[in-house]
């Protein structure tokens, strides 16, 4: 379907949005609870290279900022192309049913503008930290816009695997301003961040079921159903037991703590199997994914943070 011939509700004869409405669709268009979470893993990367090469954050504030800016731009810039991309099947969900894109707040033209805008400048920002960590945030770009939301989102239920791809890369991203990616620390947070998202998006996709039906996603759950899911989440959770043994230079306290989070999430998902509820299940995973992700990478930067002065 052309993106010109889908029909969206006009804003009262181009009347001005009140301030909370114009605060909501922004809010909306860049999904910011999104690029928050998106956000964290970059300065965490960025924190852990200046821990391991015991650089101080004094000598990096430039540094720092073109960075978090840069990351962050470029970040919005495809979670707003993919608002735009996306507008047709973001009018049969109730979940997105209210984006500005759907609402006609914000011209699909705008939209696009904004969403090229962004990228182009958070590229620019990011080219005067180093060329490594511009490439990373390119990689997640285009596997975000192209691979995922342009290419595999609608046709293949592989599409969560190469979302996830662009999600991975942003501690990479904050590592490689100050030092080599080539680290087992960087490649083992994007390992986490791969993981993680694939049990967390089937969580939503439970959730949506019908919506993603509906608008005929091909999320793993309505194309394979329920107990395929289910079998897939515990594998892809057990995938992370292991992970924490490698950041062991984190401490020992850092180690039992996310090995007890990740043994926390392994119990809630088996449970799936058992429980007349799913979709009470699949909010309660959802809700511990979102923690359990924000507690450990909060974690990595408080355990390290006696080394800075």
């Amino acid at each position: 379907m052309s993106k010109d011939s889908i029909a969206v509700p006009q804003n009262g004869g181009g009347a001005a949005l009140s301030n909370s409405t114009l605060f909501a669709d922004i809010r909306a268009l860049f999904k910011g609870p999104v690029l928050i979470a998106n956000v964290l893993p970059v300065f965490t990367g960025f924190w852990l290279a200046l821990y391991f090469t015991g650089a101080s954050i004094n000598d990096y504030w430039d540094l720092f900022w073109l960075t978090i800016i840069g990351s962050t731009l470029v970040m919005a810039g495809a979670l707003v192309i993919n608002n735009w991309y996306d507008v047709d099947i973001d009018t049969v969900m109730d979940r997105t049913k209210h984006r500005p894109t759907v609402t006609g707040h914000f011209s699909l033209k705008l939209v696009l503008t904004i969403g090229i805008t962004l990228s182009i400048l958070g590229f620019i920002l990011l080219l005067f930290t180093t060329i490594e960590a511009a490439i990373y945030a390119l990689v997640g770009w285009v596997t975000y816009c192209f691979l995922y939301t342009m290419w595999s989102k609608r046709r293949y239920t592989l599409n969560t695997v190469i979302g996830s791809v662009s999600g991975a890369v942003t501690p990479l991203i904050g590592w490689t301003a100050i030092e080599s990616g080539f680290h087992i620390i960087p490649i083992i947070l994007a390992l986490i961040l791969f993981i993680f998202q694939m049990p967390h998006t089937f969580a939503i996709a439970i959730k949506k079921y019908d919506e993603y039906k509906a608008a005929r996603v091909a999320m793993l759950p309505v194309v394979y159903g329920l107990e395929m899911t289910k079998r897939q989440m515990v594998v892809y959770i057990a995938c992370l037991l292991p992970l924490p043994f490698y950041l062991a230079p984190l401490g020992t306290t850092f180690v039992v703590l996310a090995t007890l989070l990740n043994i926390g999430w392994l119990a809630v998902s088996i449970y799936g199997f058992f429980t007349k509820n799913d979709l009470k299940w699949a909010h309660v995973n959802f809700l511990y994914s979102v923690n359990y992700i924000t507690i450990l990478f909060l974690m990595m930067i408080i355990v390290t943070m006696p080394a800075f002065r």
